[in-house]
């Protein structure tokens, strides 16, 4: 049986020049950069620790962090706003948590219970704003 590319004799084969314009384009498209992330962290129980923020946008405004993937308020843990110097908690704060000025949060004495999908949302000027994900994982001492 022969290769259907190699055999000249049966024509045209269409599936080849969508091959060879997929290739073009990638070609053309340049490469993805990082997004507006959470640095995925590692814990033992009991450490305190700082889930960093990367590709943080320009003119950040104030930062709402949420415990799992959804913005819903059961999974708020608390909001910081420059602006007007407010700091509000929500249902996921344990009082060990904290937003810190660069949007980072500081969790202290690091459980179980924290290890998990964390969500930032960067609020930006026009009310405009940019999300983030990211993942704490907590190891047994």
């Amino acid at each position: 049986m022969e290769f259907p590319v190699a055999s000249a004799h049966r024509g045209h084969v269409p599936w080849l020049e969508l091959l060879l314009a997929v290739f073009l384009l990638t070609l053309c498209i340049p490469p993805t950069t990082a997004r507006f992330a959470i640095v995925s962290t590692r814990a033992v129980e009991g450490q305190d620790v700082i889930l960093r923020l990367c590709k943080t946008p320009p003119d950040v405004t104030g930062f709402i962090w949420y415990r799992g993937v959804e913005m819903k308020y059961q999974n708020l843990i608390g909001s910081l706003a420059w602006h007007f110097s407010v700091y509000l908690t929500g249902p996921e704060y344990s009082g060990r948590e904290k937003i810190n000025l660069d949007g980072s949060l500081t969790i202290r004495n690091v459980t179980m219970k924290d290890l998990g999908r964390y969500m930032v949302v960067a609020v930006l000027p026009n009310s405009e704003r940019e999300i983030g994900f990211g993942r704490l994982k907590v190891y047994p001492v």
